[in-house]
């Protein structure tokens, strides 16, 4: 039997107040699979993203992660998925570098690669020369990429992002496109919102809400 999709929904929708916010939408997103959210502002790819963080409940169908429901208040699922749909929260009083490592320490432990997890996810993002820095002194797009650190730098066997774009200058998108290929390539699966050509052109797939 073949294993089931990394992310799956079949007629997900919501509707609140008489409001559709997501029309029916039903795809599969199989491990090691890049995919883009696209459509117009309102179709509802944040409203679906939510949904697999079970921060949205569903008003008709479903929606499914490695083949079961999408529950992140279970272990099995935070183990499951890393996400940047809503901020990250970040100490104020911690550097780039103590708060990525940290994160890196908890999912890892604390073992002699960590660190080294932690750097290379700062350097692959162009914050290494930041890495001393506190947040509240970094730029909008600075601290975009800090926030995708913090989510990149844990294992997870699905991404889920929504537009991670923002902020960010073109030679910026292209290292998120590139690290968000390679992390595919690696076997997790993606699935990112977003309006920006490069990133829908580094993505082997493209889906959109309805």
């Amino acid at each position: 039997m073949s294993d089931p999709p990394a992310i799956a929904a079949d007629g997900a929708t919501v509707v609140l107040d008489g409001t559709t916010l997501l029309a029916p939408t039903t795809f599969a997103v199989p491990a090691g699979a890049f995919r883009c959210l696209t459509g117009s502002n309102g179709s509802g790819k944040t409203t679906l993203l939510r949904a697999f963080l079970g921060t949205r409940r569903l008003t008709g169908g479903s929606v499914r992660l490695r083949g079961e429901p999408a529950d992140l208040t279970t272990p099995r699922h935070r183990r499951t998925v890393a996400s940047l749909v809503e901020p990250v929260p970040v100490a104020r009083d911690m550097t780039l570098r103590e708060q990525t490592t940290l994160v890196a320490a908890s999912w890892y432990g604390n073992t002699a690669t960590t660190a080294t997890r932690a750097e290379d996810t700062l350097d692959r993002l162009g914050l290494t020369a930041l890495g001393d820095r506190f947040p509240g002194r970094l730029s909008s797009g600075q601290l975009q990429l800090f926030h995708l650190a913090l989510t990149l730098v844990r294992p997870a066997d699905v991404v889920l992002l929504d537009e991670p774009e923002r902020h960010l200058d073109a030679d910026r998108v292209a290292l998120v496109a590139g690290l968000l290929a390679e992390r595919a390539r690696q076997g997790a699966a993606l699935l990112v919102a977003t309006h920006e050509p490069a990133l829908v052109a580094a993505c082997d797939g493209v889906v959109e809400p309805g």
